[in-house]
């Protein structure tokens, strides 16, 4: 079929720089009327720190005790306080730690730091929140989670080992996407629309073993944060949530190093100091079942490789009091072969970051980020030589500006820029002309500012505006499609921009004190998203492609509504949480009957584009304090999609709608030694097509599908089990030792994983459920010295 080509020359869209700054001055002075700094107060503002290892702890409480008046330090440990001039007891508090305390007297601002001892019979029994125990009442933001990775070391584990992915899966709106994989839903959302971030890198395959374990090693983690909608303004580009995973950065005391060997992998971390300045830090992971395999019965086996492995670096040097840098990388691989081929697949990130002090009321982080993601499929049968790869690579810069102007003005504004290569694919053969769908690339922007404020003893605020840009860029064709979707005609553009997108995001948020220990909360938010994941399968697979908005793809956005009632008990030892949401969203994306997503150069033509919505209750308990410590919460939720030329244009369930979904996790503390844990996992069954009938052709029968995602898989639930053993709890030598025994599938459930079906001419169709495990037992041997 011959097409028409037309070459245009496009100019370049500019955007008009002068509405931002008009819009965000007219909405920051409409707020800032309802606040008065007291000159009856002073400023407290200083950092809290791990007395051991020097790491700054995030979301701790610091407290004027006797009073309402206290603050959560931030992602770098920082606090702000405002107590009464005069003579005050300062508090600090974090869960596993001892409480400090300090007096302040006098009437002028000062600078106090917390360096807290860690309480290792409270970091026994911690479970879930890292958070301080009151930080879920006083804080404005909602739906947000912060685990240390010692709480995460506490749960049950697949395999034997610790995954920081399958520890947020336990949360409230969280689902696993499939079983065993590190794939998640947020709220109803797909993966794609999750931005995974290590030291503030995006990570686009957050998965070793097709999803059995995560990227993350936990001997390098120092701890996570989950929004769940209501992102920080300094991230865009995704719809549902932000996971932001930090690596240790703070300067240890002496070299030390932490490992762990388990039945399938093993993994070791170093870290120390290169002089008064300089701190360093490495670790590695690496699977070894492929050993096994030499010693396998058949032929095919012993010539087959299954495995992982990764590692993690980071260099960390104070230029000056008021300058640090940090250097940090990650690179990581999957690699599985056979006889006749083999697949791999892996990520690369690195970061640059230079964080800055001003004064002590104005800090700067700026950082030149990198990450790559790929993957290639090779085979050689009877001298035929063939490989396929694809993948997506990012540079990104970042400029983020932290300044706090007396009690009214707690500002974030800052820019960031990132440039995006697609790659679809491309396929070589010996003896045939290679094979390839042309690549993109794009820039993305953002400028945004944002502002906290406590306008009142019991309410507080924070809002603000994000802008984002994003630029189709380079040489390229674009294929024009008439309304069946069909290829009219392409256009060639010879580099430059050649397509422009504008979005505003507005975030705001409030919290309301009831009294000491409950608030109602409410905010909205606005999220865009300009490239998504080509996926054809709920389960994830590490071959799909991420595309851009385009001429024929216009950006998904949704706005999001929550509302919460946070009530404490027992002086903070019991957590009680009631919130609801709900999230329109708008330029969906869905595909076609049927669509072919790999190596398609037409893949725009089978995009379908409609709108959706989501709404659901989370409900959690959380006990903190004692021996037996844990949680249970319950989410009730819908999630919808109305795409008018799929379904016939009826409303159907997403991909990842979840109906009911209940998480119960215990830890209990037999003594210093002996410590068990156990989580039970209950969700209704994924939304699925299933054949319904069948017709004949000739002698060849063909199946009759349902409406799209009209059924639903079998539910969903799971029982693990694990127990720590510590043989010399209180030993002072460095070499310190524990073993965990867990066991996956305490009670052999068989989870439907893939169901699959066949059409035999004399019978009715039939389906098959595969199901991946049963009984999963480990053993693991941990160790720090």
């Amino acid at each position: 079929m011959s097409r028409k080509v037309k070459v245009r020359c496009v100019n370049t869209v500019k955007p008009n720089l002068f509405k931002i700054p008009f819009i965000l001055s007219v909405f920051f002075c409409c707020v800032s009327v309802f606040g008065q700094d007291d000159v009856r107060k002073i400023e407290i503002r200083g950092t809290v720190t791990d007395v051991e290892t020097g790491e700054t702890l995030a979301g701790a409480s610091v407290f004027v005790k006797g009073t309402s008046t206290g603050a959560v330090s931030d992602n770098h440990g920082r606090y702000v306080l405002h107590p009464e001039k005069g003579d005050s007891i300062i508090c600090a508090a974090f869960v596993g730690y001892e409480t400090m305390e300090t007096v302040v007297s006098g009437t002028t601002s000062r600078t106090v730091d917390f360096r807290l001892t860690p309480n290792m019979q409270e970091l026994d029994s911690v479970v879930v929140s890292a958070r301080d125990r009151s930080a879920n009442v006083t804080g404005v933001v909602m739906g947000v989670e912060r685990m240390n990775i010692r709480e995460i070391q506490r749960l049950p584990v697949l395999m034997g080992e610790v995954d920081v992915i399958k520890a947020i899966q336990l949360l409230p709106g969280v689902q696993s996407t499939a079983e065993g994989g590190s794939g998640f839903s947020v709220r109803g959302g797909s993966p794609d629309q999750n931005l995974i971030l290590l030291d503030h890198t995006t990570v686009y395959n957050a998965s070793h073993l097709l999803g059995f374990f995560s990227v993350f090693n936990n001997d390098v983690v120092s701890g996570l944060e989950l929004f769940k909608g209501d992102l920080p303004l300094k991230y865009g580009g995704r719809l549902s949530s932000l996971l932001s995973v930090e690596t240790k950065s703070d300067k240890p005391p002496h070299f030390r190093g932490t490992g762990g060997v388990g039945l399938i992998s093993a993994r070791l971390m170093l870290e120390g100091n290169a002089g008064e300045r300089t701190s360093w830090l490495v670790g590695g992971r690496r699977s070894y079942a492929d050993i096994f395999l030499a010693f396998a019965k058949e032929e095919e086996l012993r010539h087959s490789s299954v495995y992982f492995y990764d590692m993690n670096a980071k260099i960390s040097h104070r230029l000056s009091k008021k300058d640090k840098i940090e250097l940090s990388g990650y690179y990581g691989k999957d690699m599985f072969s056979a006889d006749i081929g083999k697949f791999d697949y892996g990520n690369a990130a690195a970061s640059l970051m230079w964080r800055h002090t001003f004064s002590d009321k104005w800090f700067s982080r700026i950082s030149l980020n990198t990450s790559k993601y790929g993957y290639g499929l090779g085979s050689s049968i009877e001298d035929m030589e063939t490989h396929w790869d694809a993948g997506i690579v990012d540079f990104a810069f970042n400029a983020d500006f932290d300044t706090r102007i007396g009690r009214l003005w707690n500002i974030n504004y800052g820019i960031s820029s990132t440039l995006h290569r697609f790659s679809p694919g491309h396929v070589s053969m010996s003896g045939y002309p290679d094979y390839e769908v042309r690549g993109s690339s794009a820039l993305e922007h953002g400028i945004y500012l944002s502002n906290e404020q406590k306008l009142s003893e019991k309410f507080s605020v924070r809002y603000g505006l994000r802008w984002s840009i994003f630029q189709n860029v380079g040489k390229t064709v674009i294929f024009n499609y008439n309304d069946s979707h069909k290829v009219e005609d392409s256009t060639f553009y010879g580099g430059g921009v050649y397509n422009t997108y504008g979005r505003l995001e507005p975030r705001i948020g409030g919290v309301f004190l009831l009294d000491g220990s409950s608030s109602v909360k409410a905010n909205y938010a606005r999220n865009v998203q300009f490239i998504q994941l080509a996926e054809n399968s709920s389960a994830g697979s590490p071959i799909n492609i991420w595309f851009p908005a385009s001429p024929n793809i216009r950006p998904q956005t949704v706005d999001m509504f929550s509302a919460g009632y946070f009530r404490n008990f027992a002086n903070n030892s019991y957590e009680t949480s009631a919130e609801v949401y709900y999230k329109n969203l708008t330029g969906v994306i869905d595909f076609a009957e049927h669509a072919n997503l790999l190596l398609n150069q037409y893949l725009e033509g089978d995009v379908r584009v409609g709108t959706g919505r989501a709404y659901g209750m989370e409900l959690m308990v959380k006990k903190n304090t004692g021996r037996l410590t844990g949680f249970v919460n319950y989410t009730l939720s819908r999630s919808e999609r109305n795409i008018p030329e799929v379904n016939r244009g009826k409303t159907y369930p997403a991909p990842y709608d979840k109906t009911h979904a209940v998480n119960i996790a215990v830890n209990y503390e037999f003594s210093k030694k002996l410590n068990a844990s156990a989580t039970w996992i209950f969700a209704s069954g994924m939304p699925t097509t299933y054949p319904t009938g069948r017709f004949e052709i000739d002698g060849e029968y063909f199946p009759i599908y349902s409406g799209r995602n009209e059924y639903r898989k079998p539910a969903y639930h799971r029982l693990d089990l694990s127990l720590t053993y510590i043989p010399k709890p209180d030993s002072k030598k460095r070499w310190k030792g524990e073993w965990n025994f867990s066991l996956y599938n305490a009670y052999g459930r068989k989870n439907p994983w893939l169901i699959t079906y066949s059409q035999i001419k004399t019978t009715t169709p039939t389906a098959d459920m595969v199901y991946l495990f049963r009984f999963v037992p480990s053993v693991t041997y941990n160790f720090k010295f």
